[in-house]
């Protein structure tokens, strides 16, 4: 093989590389490094963030705390009352500990539909003090809970997001009782 034509291949290739990467340098063609690089499809275009954009990605205000066993605590940050007759309630799970948290086991309840199928919330419940009803974690047909599920353990200060889902108490309801076995128990205002 002749040597001189192999480099001679190569130079033009680099030359073409060279040429390809000056042409692609225009203004919108790269992301600027101010703007984040994500996979999206060619159609899909940056726009800066709106003020609504950039107020969620700030923390959400805690509307009540509630305090668990070795470090845990659970911070209710979202409560809403949906039009289909539900009350789902979100917020985020943190061991504030510096050691292993392994989720304690009560957490799910004792229902023998909702403890077969793991480890979850399903154990929290709502008490309305005024109607004298408690409301427990809803359920889909096959008797999993309507909350998030799979906890096992949180590292030293970390957290998940976790959400429930409960029937809604009457619209007259203002306030209500939240408790999740092995927590202290959190008031809530609903609206």
């Amino acid at each position: 093989m002749n040597v001189s034509y192999v480099r001679g291949g190569f130079i033009a290739f680099a030359a073409a590389a060279s040429l390809a990467v000056a042409g692609c340098s225009g203004e919108g063609a790269a992301p600027k490094a101010d703007k984040p690089v994500a996979a999206t499809s060619p159609s899909q275009q940056y726009s800066a963030p709106t003020q609504a954009e950039s107020a969620a990605e700030e923390p959400e205000e805690t509307i009540a705390l509630a305090k668990g066993e070795k470090g845990l605590e659970l911070a209710i940050t979202h409560v809403e009352r949906d039009e289909g007759g539900f009350l789902t309630i979100k917020g985020t799970l943190r061991n504030s500990s510096d050691s292993m948290a392994v989720l304690p086991a009560k957490m799910r309840g004792d229902e023998t539909e909702v403890v077969k199928h793991g480890k979850s919330l399903g154990g929290a419940t709502l008490i309305d003090s005024a109607g004298k009803k408690r409301y427990y974690v809803l359920r889909d047909t096959d008797g999993r809970p309507l909350t998030t599920t799979g906890l096992d353990s949180l590292g030293p200060g970390k957290s998940t997001a976790v959400f429930m889902q409960f029937p809604a108490p009457p619209a007259t309801t203002t306030e209500v009782s939240f408790q999740l076995p092995t927590f202290e128990p959190a008031t809530l205002k609903l609206s």
